[in-house]
């Protein structure tokens, strides 16, 4: 049998509260999702002024990230140099940069999704939050 390492409900909570520490220190109004390694949505928070929109956009963003393990960025950068087929892929709506996956020993174990800024603001966003593991 192989051993799966996960993420806890505690360290869920540490990337989301990073996550969120990060976008209020540069008053970035977002929503943070983190799921796990199969794209299933553990936890989401969307701050105040926050377009709506973007309560379905970074789940799908995390979702992206956590099943492509890699970031959901380099799907939008494929697509944008012309392999457009990639749009017809399955379960993977969230093709724009701002999904990072969290990598634990070389596995990945969950991903970060995050919308409401600039792309790569919310990459930032994202990359804050997973730093709070260590």
């Amino acid at each position: 049998m192989l051993t799966k390492t996960m993420l806890s409900a505690d360290d869920v909570a540490n990337v989301l509260a990073a996550a969120e520490a990060e976008a209020r220190t540069n008053n970035w109004a977002v929503t943070i999702a983190v799921c796990d390694d199969g794209g299933h949505l553990l936890a989401m928070k969307r701050l105040d002024g926050v377009a709506p929109i973007s309560a379905y956009i970074a789940p799908e963003k995390a979702r992206c990230a956590a099943l492509g393990r890699r970031d959901s960025g380099v799907y939008e950068k494929m697509i944008n140099e012309g392999r457009v087929s990639f749009l017809s892929a399955p379960v993977m709506a969230g093709m724009l940069e701002g999904g990072v996956p969290i990598v634990v020993g070389g596995q990945v174990v969950g991903a970060v999704g995050v919308s409401g800024v600039k792309s790569s603001e919310d990459a930032q966003i994202a990359r804050a939050g997973i730093a709070a593991l260590g």
